[in-house]
């Protein structure tokens, strides 16, 4: 990090104030106005915090001008294709990718604690069969804290890192109790004879009635899925992790509220939405009307699963993903599926149509991701759920990393009041 005194800050013609200048090894440069307030009694304004970096972070960088997604400055397509998630996940807590001596000891470590305790299944009893399935994980996930005291002292390396593997290894189990409660089977323990993924598909649709072996293609194509999702910088939900990770409190707790933050639809419900504009279209044949619906009146009916508001260009995790698609479909037979057929018309459609091209509202991560995991036979209800566990990860990276930066302090973000003006009680007659 290279600071220059170059910028300069006049208020209302008072004397000029420096302002150092951050120059990051990639990416844009950074005032610093930490010290605007004590020096000038002036704060800075900026709703939503585009214009503010809240933290030094080594793990990611996103430049969505380029369409470049980089994990410790490996591109996240390379990643997809040459790695599986643990690898993923190892290099986001570690900063460099296991060997092969590494890989085999963190395999184990995840796989010994895959395991939730006996007394979690009673929290899933308590709630409605027809809740949402990332309200139960909101409430499960904060649960771990109440079974993991020792978490709350992150003081320890070795402690950081039993709590890395417990939250990521026990994420898949989760989720997977959460979708079995929702449709009334029986929870699925996992196997010590299965990978990350396959297990997760296993407790997922495996029955006790059953043999169930996880298809090696949708293993495949859900381990991308995973890493793609895997991390992306500051969203508002991993900001939620550090915010809250800030005031000291339980890892687990941190990871609870990111959750809560990633249910809103504004954060990660297009995969979701993608599936409903699908299903809306309903056959091939209705592209052509739905696409003269978006370009007459600009209707957000099909940019759900268009455009990024981060990624100008493209989204490299889209290219990936794309693939994934096809290959799935093929690999199970589904390409004359009535749905599937719809998103490849609109696929076809979209990035031929010069309104589509013009506005580069090319087909995004989230389109893909709906088709694979409808494919998958992921319910819609359960896919932002797939985005927080293979999130977790990279929260937990997050987590860990603003706990050994020295700058590192509780949040307290200001505000610009707004409300009346000081005024008394009137006396009493």
């Amino acid at each position: 990090m290279i600071t220059e005194h170059k910028a300069t800050l006049t208020i209302r013609g008072e004397a000029p104030l420096p302002i150092s200048v951050l120059a990051p090894t990639q990416g844009k440069a950074c005032l610093d106005i930490r010290t605007l307030g004590g020096r000038s009694g002036y704060f800075a304004y900026d709703s939503g915090f585009e214009s503010t970096a809240g933290c030094k972070s080594k793990i990611t960088f996103c430049d969505g001008e380029r369409g470049e997604l980089l994990h410790y400055g490996y591109p996240i397509e390379q990643l997809a294709e040459q790695c599986d998630f643990l690898e993923v996940a190892y290099l986001l807590k570690n900063g460099e990718l296991p060997n092969a001596v590494q890989k085999q000891s963190f395999e184990s470590a995840i796989r010994k604690q895959a395991s939730v305790h006996e007394q979690m299944v009673k929290f899933y009893q308590g709630f409605r069969r027809d809740a949402r399935p990332m309200a139960l994980m909101v409430g499960v996930v904060g649960a771990l804290s109440a079974f993991h005291h020792d978490a709350a002292d992150f003081s320890d390396a070795e402690r950081r890192k039993l709590s890395f593997h417990r939250i990521v290894a026990r994420m898949p189990t989760i989720v997977a109790m959460a979708y079995k409660y929702s449709i009334g089977e029986p929870f699925m323990n996992p196997r010590s004879d299965l990978g990350y993924t396959a297990n997760f598909l296993y407790m997922m649709f495996g029955t006790p009635r059953e043999t169930y072996r996880p298809i090696p293609a949708m293993v495949r194509a859900l381990n991308k899925l995973f890493i793609v999702q895997a991390e992306q910088g500051q969203d508002a939900a991993t900001s939620t992790v550090r915010m809250a990770g800030s005031s000291g409190a339980n890892p687990f707790a941190c990871v609870a509220a990111a959750i809560a933050c990633l249910s809103g639809p504004a954060h990660a419900g297009a995969s979701e939405a993608c599936l409903a504009m699908l299903e809306a279209i309903g056959d091939p044949t209705r592209v052509a009307e739905f696409i003269a619906l978006a370009r007459v009146d600009g209707s957000s009916l099909l940019q759900t699963g268009f455009g990024h508001p981060v990624y100008t260009n493209f989204d490299p995790r889209t290219k990936v993903m794309r693939a994934v698609c096809n290959e799935l479909l093929e690999e199970l037979g589904l390409e004359n599926h009535r749905l599937f057929k719809v998103a490849k018309a609109l696929e076809k459609t979209a990035l031929e149509d010069p309104y589509f091209v013009e506005n580069k509202l090319y087909p995004n991560l989230d389109f893909y991701s709906a088709i694979v995991q409808k494919a998958l036979g992921i319910p819609a209800s359960m896919f932002t759920c797939i985005i927080a566990l293979a999130r977790t990860a990279g929260w937990m990276a997050q987590w860990e990393e603003m706990l050994s930066d020295p700058e590192y302090k509780i949040a307290r973000p200001r505000q610009i009041y707004i409300g009346v003006n000081r005024r008394n009680l009137s006396s009493s007659a």
